[in-house]
């Protein structure tokens, strides 16, 4: 008997009548591929793991869900994964009925090289980084931080936000004394280390 856990039948029992039983079919599916494979609940629906996730399947009001952790990089000879510009949660569209899903010979394979890419420690592409946030910072805001070395040095070693909240703050003066003003308020605070809003902290 495969190991199961009781937390999926009864999300299956609670599932909507079409979908109980394309649940159970993806179920046994994943069983046959590979018996050794545990079942768990993540995110408030089911998953099958084996060194960590292999796949997931979740049901709706008027469709279920089946999809692989690392969907992008099998290989998918039959081309069926939908990994670009889905419609629906997993990799499969819309399923609302076992029809909807390849066949059986077909889905086994690929569970079973799901489960090989994480016998062999396969892993996911690192996600790029975003690029770097840029902020257009006025000249005579510049020219300032260029006469006073120590507040300069401050507000180099800002983060994005703090440097943002200065900016703003003084291109947001509504008349030239403001400005002025502001500027050498923000050049004082930066002398002390402070940021833009330290007084709210």
């Amino acid at each position: 008997m495969p190991a199961t856990d009781s937390r999926i039948d009864a999300y299956i029992s609670k599932a909507e009548t079409f979908a109980q039983p394309i649940l159970i079919h993806i179920r046994k599916l994943v069983h046959k591929a590979f018996p050794d494979i545990t079942e768990t609940m993540k995110w408030s629906f089911p998953h099958f793991e084996h060194k960590g996730v292999v796949c997931s399947m979740a049901s709706f009001k008027q469709h279920c869900a089946f999809g692989f952790w690392k969907a992008s990089i099998m290989k998918d000879p039959n081309k069926i994964l939908q990994t670009k510009e889905r419609g629906a949660m997993g990799h499969f569209d819309r399923i609302t009925s076992i029809k909807d899903l390849p066949p059986d010979k077909i889905m086994i394979a690929y569970i079973k090289e799901a489960v090989a890419l994480n016998e062999a420690g396969v892993k996911l592409p690192a996600r790029p980084k975003a690029d770097p946030k840029t902020l257009q910072i006025p000249a005579y805001i510049k020219d300032a931080l260029k006469k006073n070395k120590k507040a300069a040095n401050t507000f180099d070693a800002f983060p994005y936000s703090h440097k943002k909240e200065y900016v703003e703050w003084i291109t947001e003066a509504k008349t030239e004394p403001t400005r002025h003003k502001r500027i050498a308020t923000m050049l004082e605070w930066l002398e002390q280390g402070k940021n833009r809003n330290w007084k709210y902290k």
